[in-house]
């Protein structure tokens, strides 16, 4: 028998009709995020399996730094953790923008059925983050060698290490947006975010098992090892599905224009990996390993939050790109205010947690990690303030507006750096934070009223949805 959201209801809170209302509501609700079939609903459940994934995803990769941190000591950690995130920002570079222009281009083509522009596209894209990440890693060896004396010699074989990194961390990049632009929302963050996090402590306890150091290169071996794995798995699966969507003919290839509009996307997304990593890459070049470890810790416990943005942004971005291309300006406003209040209010709610529990969180990874506790506060003020108006670079991206959106984070990147070249030989880890802080309330300004100005859309979460498309519709 089909049991309905008002069945269920009517089964279980038969005598209390006010009751029975409520849950018929809710039931409704909460079954149109799995079943309902236009464009407004797909989004809502994009969201929602990206919001469970990152929550997972953050529980592993919390446990699994934990697990490191006190198996490799706070020197070691610091260093691995370093290298780790100079390797994820590189390589997301070698892409130039590809992985993100895949997710304004492939609805738009689905839209139009240009299925051979598809094909075109998912091709070029994959030769195109190989060849070029393999050649920023010989580049990077290169420099490593040729400039060994000015960097410490602890530095010197982790940074190998990670160059050999490079290529599959941009190919698995690539396979991220090819995924999301055919709303895989399961296919595109498995990998990265579940895989890849819980292989690197596994291959790392194998090694030391079999004898081997618990060092910094052991753990740098081990996550080589991991992002091989997961990332040819995904290439394989999702190869597999693409020809079951897309069945095997013509390639139409437009490098020159893909290229073009790639290029300020590369700038966009370059600026903002750097702003949201340029802390602990920075606090690299003016403290010590163990100030690393220590920074990398408190950060990555308050990157719990950002699973939230993360999770509207996976959902919202196909469905921005596909609004534009339907010149549905009163949706789109509408779709952008929901944005940001899904993802202001959830950020509030998970910060307070974490920030709540924060002490005890950080002593889990080592005895001298708790001197990060108020680089937390620090960081969660940035964090709240660039909620207040939910993923406003992928609404300004997938509207065309890519180029003002990377003067946007480049304007912000110069204010981060700025900042922490002038406050870290003061303030140490607590500076870091603080520029952090900043940068990001100057990008949350700017954002603001960028999309203001060029697609009069007021995204915020003090704009109600349903306002917001009757305003934009007269």
């Amino acid at each position: 028998m089909r049991i309905t959201a008002e069945n269920a209801a009517n089964d279980t809170l038969a005598p209390q009709s006010g009751a029975r209302r409520r849950a018929t509501g809710f039931l409704h609700r909460l079954l149109g995020l799995k079943g309902g079939q236009d464009g407004h609903g797909e989004t809502r459940r994009m969201s929602l399996i990206a919001f469970v994934i990152r929550v997972i995803s953050a529980g592993i990769a919390f446990l699994a730094q934990i697990f490191l941190a006190r198996l490799m000591g706070q020197f070691e950690y610091g260093i691995f953790v370093f290298v780790w995130v100079m390797a994820i920002i590189v390589g997301n570079f070698a892409c130039f923008g590809f992985h993100t222009a895949l997710i304004r281009f492939v609805p738009q083509y689905r839209a139009h059925g240009e299925i051979a522009k598809i094909r075109g596209i998912t091709l070029t894209a994959r030769l195109f983050a190989l060849t070029s990440a393999s050649l920023v890693a010989l580049l990077g060896i290169a420099a490593v060698y040729g400039f060994g004396d000015a960097l410490p010699p602890y530095y010197l074989t982790p940074l190998v290490l990670g160059a050999f990194m490079l290529p599959m961390i941009a190919l698995g990049d690539i396979m991220d947006g090819t995924a999301r632009a055919n709303s895989w929302i399961v296919q595109a963050l498995t990998p990265t975010y579940l895989a890849r996090p819980a292989l690197i402590p596994v291959a790392m306890l194998v090694a030391v098992l079999l004898g081997y150091e618990a060092s910094a290169k052991t753990a740098l071996i081990a996550a080589l090892i991991a992002t091989y794995v997961t990332t040819l798995g995904q290439l394989t699966i999702l190869g597999w599905r693409l020809r079951r969507r897309f069945e095997a003919g013509p390639k139409e290839i437009e490098f020159g224009y893909w290229i073009k509009i790639a290029m300020p996307i590369f700038l966009v997304e370059g600026f903002y990996y750097l702003l949201t990593n340029a802390d602990v890459v920075m606090v690299g070049f003016f403290l010590p390993p163990d100030q690393v470890a220590t920074y990398y810790a408190a950060a990555k416990t308050m990157a719990l939050v950002h699973f939230v943005f993360f999770a509207v942004k996976a959902g919202m971005a196909p469905r921005f790109s596909a609004l534009v291309a339907e010149k549905s300006s009163g949706e789109l406003a509408r779709v952008a205010a929901t944005a940001a209040y899904w993802t202001f209010w959830p950020t509030i709610a998970v910060g307070g947690m974490v920030l709540a529990l924060g002490s005890f969180l950080l002593s889990l990874f080592g005895p001298d990690f708790q001197a990060g506790y108020p680089v937390m506060f620090i960081l969660f003020a940035g964090v709240a303030a660039k909620a207040l108006i939910g993923p406003g670079e992928a609404l300004l991206t997938m509207a065309g507006q890519q180029k003002i959106c990377a003067l946007i984070y480049f304007a912000v990147l110069l204010v981060n750096i700025a900042g922490n070249i002038v406050l870290i030989p003061v303030f140490g880890i607590n500076g870091a934070a603080a520029a952090t802080m900043v940068a990001m309330f100057a990008e949350t300004a700017l954002l603001f009223a960028v999309i203001r100005s060029r697609l009069d859309i007021n995204m915020s979460v003090f704009s109600r949805p349903a306002a917001a498309a009757e305003r934009e519709t007269r």
